[in-house]
């Protein structure tokens, strides 16, 4: 049985990097080849509060999402992941009222974190205060 992807989608928090597939289904997710069950319980939370707000603003999920991420840490990944979800929700469904429901419940769903660490300056060990001097 070959399944048909229908859309990808990336996200992105801080240097983790998140695609997910969305293939026709029934709203099954799978992380890095782990079925959901496999996952930490937050981690499990996390990646369930897009599909949870969808399905009470759509009902029913006829998507399987498959996500692989990269770079960056567990917690990044996640995060990446969850933003992936959901702009691939709000994308396929088209649902001005989808996308409504997620901004208003955590804006972090569909608008990335653009923060990054600050670079160390020249001549210093840290990125912005510069080390008193005494001179005495």
């Amino acid at each position: 049985m070959k399944t048909e992807t229908l859309l990808v989608v990336a996200g992105k928090r801080k240097s983790a990097v998140a695609k997910v597939r969305l293939i026709e289904g029934n709203g099954s997710v799978t992380y890095n080849r782990l079925g959901q069950g496999a996952l930490p319980f937050f981690h499990r939370v996390a990646l369930e509060e897009p599909l949870a707000i969808a399905r009470e603003v759509l009902g029913n999920i006829k998507f399987d999402f498959v996500i692989t991420t990269a770079g960056g840490g567990r917690e990044s990944q996640i995060e990446a992941a969850r933003l992936a979800i959901a702009k691939a929700l709000v994308t396929v469904t088209k649902s001005a009222e989808l996308k409504k429901a997620f901004l208003s419940y955590d804006r972090g769903l569909l608008v990335a974190d653009t923060r990054r660490k600050e670079t160390y300056k020249p001549g210093d060990s840290k990125a912005r205060a510069k080390r008193q001097k005494s001179y005495r």
